[in-house]
């Protein structure tokens, strides 16, 4: 005979052997055990059901919100772009303002210095004229041998 110590067997053990079950008996307590736990059965899975549901509407919820977060950071990246054309439009702006600037006073410096040079023009032809008149009143004044008759 093989000895088991406790620990070797199971306390279920034998059991079922021992006690004479009826079908009446087992069909009676598991009804006992269903009318006990099912109706919190029932309400847990109503539960649970709600909740996924409530988990889809929270996901659509949250996707939606996601995509208008996405929209928007879009949105500051186009009011930035926007900002940024505006402040180099202002820059083309201020260039063509100077570039104006610049072509007035190109255009005062060469009528001055077209000026500049018929008036320096004029001096020199003055100061030619005025040679030769002083070389012609010398010719005059350069003492010539007289002729003799």
């Amino acid at each position: 005979m093989i000895q088991r110590s406790l620990s070797d067997t199971s306390p279920d053990e034998g059991l079922i052997e021992d006690l004479p079950i009826e079908d009446k008996a087992v069909k009676q307590l598991a009804e006992g055990l269903l009318s006990h736990y099912l109706p919190d059965l029932q309400r847990s899975k109503q539960a649970l059901q709600e909740l996924t549901q409530n988990q889809v509407v929270l996901l659509d919820t949250l996707e939606q919100e996601i995509s208008k977060f996405k929209e928007c950071h879009s949105m500051l990246d186009i009011n930035a772009l926007f900002t940024e054309a505006k402040h180099y439009h202002a820059k083309l702006v201020n260039i063509r303002k100077e570039m104006l600037m610049l072509h007035e006073k190109t255009s005062k410096l060469k009528k001055r210095a077209l000026k500049l040079q018929q008036k320096r023009q004029k001096e020199e032809l003055e100061r030619e004229q005025q040679r030769e008149k002083e070389f012609e009143r010398e010719k005059q004044l350069t003492a010539r041998p007289a002729k003799r008759t």
